[in-house]
């Protein structure tokens, strides 16, 4: 309501100032301009200017005014026992949710009215982030200060501690001898991780990462998926390294991805019981792969006959489940494509013919969905039992007819079409625009494409076009495309980019400090009617990192504002013109300090 005041006021004062500039004299009119010009002056040079640090060396700025609409606002800190809070995942809430099926790790957003108004503080001792790429290898201890995986994992060698640092060797459950050596076996496996075919993936309990740490290298970009936990801090480990991981559970509702997304899912002992609960966990496996992509199970009951000792279990008891899964997979249109040790590898049918039978058989399980149930619907949309079939009048969203990678960036995606008013011509348009603009944002920002940046959030992406202007970059970036928007995130997949469903007016997926920079493009203009700005603007401090950065383009109207309240976040920002230098839409580029809880002092 109030952003809506203020535009009623502000086209007001435009009229006003029409209207009085017509019976104003001439001489009048010249001593007022002579006054605004002195006192343009001195709000330039004077103390209302914000100060900057690193942003402010790349070029000239333009003055962040206190106008009347842009009034001062200041956040207190959240107490130091809130240095890893996570809103919509809060272990301090969790008994208030069931234990059936893990759906108190699931997302519970807290009341407006219970909303946290202060600035998440770092713990003591952080440190900036070790750099990319060493930063795969190595991460301060103090940024992420907990033993539990070392002291409980430390025969696996997921990571270990040396002095100030944790050390990761790239071990895992069941690749305790080091990561890459699994992959290779897994390539040998799958020849079509090798050539460019399979571009994205999913790593469903991923440990720290090591899996999609090991696939960058390959050219292949994943998705690495854990809960929030109360001591193992999974995902932080993994953003901390640079590798891209979103907090998310498979329980009782849809993953935040569109149908037909991955080329490629992985499960290494992650404990899932597949095939319990209807098999609900695999049939949502089922729908975010794409036609002829590939699930990859490690663990049991993959090689049960010479594993069942270690799983303390009978050899009866790991062969039905291994019959159990195969069945249940058959059921839905996968066919064991390799198995070799440890590893089994399926592949969902790249056509819909194995899909008749669910149609003819009235008594076949799973049943085929209705068609009531949209299938890219993913944000707070329950599980069913069913099997997503693909549309048929999908000819080239299967994995063989998809281009390779790096082809497929910049092929116009078959589904551009499924969204309002989008086609081949916009598309190309669309990623024409943000090369430009990716050109002009590192003239203003230079530590774009050097090792200061790995970790990137478009919040309110189209077509991923920024991350695709930045692909030659050594960074990755998080597409988010808004629940409540038009549905781009299948083309965004289809480009070969990774991304998620969110809602901006409540907390992102993820833990404090885990991105270098965060880019807005008319997100508060586009959801000022729904979310109360300071609270995206808390969101944004939260998962930024100290000394990281934010791009944000808005309207003119909104850019003041947006500074004030940027300014109560402790942030130092200026404004600077967009490429085309609208008068219509400027840019605020910020950097987010460094500072300390009071309580630690």
């Amino acid at each position: 309501m109030l952003l809506k005041t203020m535009k009623y006021k502000d086209e007001k004062y435009e009229k006003a100032e029409r209207g009085s500039t017509r019976i104003l004299p001439k001489t009048v009119l010249l001593i007022l301009l002579c006054g605004l010009s002195f006192y343009l002056g001195g709000l330039y040079c004077g103390k209302n200017k914000l100060q900057v640090n690193d942003v402010a060396k790349a070029g000239s700025s333009l003055d962040v005014d206190n106008s009347p609409q842009a009034k001062s606002v200041s956040f207190p800190e959240c107490s130091s026992d809130y240095q890893d809070y996570t809103p919509c995942t809060d272990p301090r809430k969790w008994k208030k949710y069931g234990t059936h099926r893990l759906t108190f790790m699931e997302r519970h957003c807290p009341p407006v009215f219970d909303r946290k108004q202060c600035l998440v503080p770092p713990p003591n001792g952080y440190k900036s982030p070790i750099r990319w790429p060493k930063s795969k290898n190595e991460c301060w201890y103090r940024n992420v200060p907990y033993d539990w995986i070392n002291k409980q994992k430390s025969n696996q060698h997921w990571l270990k501690k040396e002095g100030e640092k944790f050390i990761f060797p790239g071990g895992g459950t069941m690749f305790p001898n080091g990561v890459s050596a699994y992959v290779d076996l897994m390539q040998d496996l799958i020849p079509e991780m090798k050539d460019g075919t399979i571009r994205t993936s999913i790593d469903t309990g991923c440990g720290v990462a090591s899996w999609g740490g090991d696939l960058l290298d390959r050219g292949i970009l994943t998705v690495s998926l854990a809960p929030r936990d109360n001591h193992e801090a999974q995902v932080q480990f993994a953003l901390e390294r640079g590798i891209p991981a979103i907090l998310g559970i498979i329980s009782t509702q849809r993953l935040p991805f569109p149908s037909n997304s991955f080329d490629m899912a992985h499960c290494s002992r992650c404990l899932i019981p597949w095939t319990e609960f209807g098999g609900v966990y695999l049939l949502e496996i089922h729908r975010i792969l794409r036609p002829g992509g590939f699930w990859v199970l490690s663990g049991p009951p993959v090689n049960y006959e010479n594993r069942w000792k270690g799983w303390d279990t009978t050899v009866e008891e790991q062969r039905s489940n291994y019959e159990k899964l195969q069945d249940l997979l058959t059921s839905m249109c996968f066919k064991l494509y390799a198995k070799k040790d440890d590893i089994a590898v399926w592949q969902k049918s790249p056509d819909n013919t194995c899909y008749n039978k669910l149609s003819n058989d009235p008594d076949a399980y799973p049943p085929k969905c209705d068609d009531s149930l949209e299938p890219d619907s993913a944000w707070y949309t329950p599980l069913r039992p069913c099997v997503v079939v693909p549309s048929p009048k999908l000819r080239k969203t299967d994995l063989e007819s998809t281009p390779k990678w790096p082809e497929r960036l910049h092929s116009t995606p078959e589904r551009v079409s499924d969204v309002p008013g989008g086609n081949g011509g916009l598309f190309k348009r669309d990623s024409s625009k943000w090369k430009t603009r990716a050109k002009h944002y590192k003239k203003l920002l230079p530590a774009i494409g050097s090792d200061k940046i790995r970790n990137v959030m478009d919040m309110n992406t189209a077509y991923g076009g920024l991350a695709a202007a930045l692909v030659d970059d050594p960074l990755w970036v998080m597409n988010v495309v808004s629940s409540y928007a038009a549905n781009t995130l299948p083309v965004v997949f289809d480009r070969g980019l990774i991304g998620t469903y969110h809602d901006w007016c409540e907390a992102f997926s993820t833990y404090p400090r885990t991105y270098d920079l965060l880019h807005v493009d008319g997100l508060f203009t586009s959801e000022s009617q729904r979310c109360e700005m300071k609270y995206v603007m808390l969101e944004m401090d939260r998962i930024l990192r100290p000394n990281g950065y934010a791009i944000i383009r808005e309207s003119s109207y909104f850019a003041n504002t947006i500074a004030s309240v940027a300014k109560g976040l402790r942030w130092s920002c200026r404004k600077e013109q967009t490429e085309s230098e609208s008068e219509n839409e400027k840019l605020l580029v910020c950097q987010k300090k460094l500072w300390y809880s009071s309580e630690t002092k």
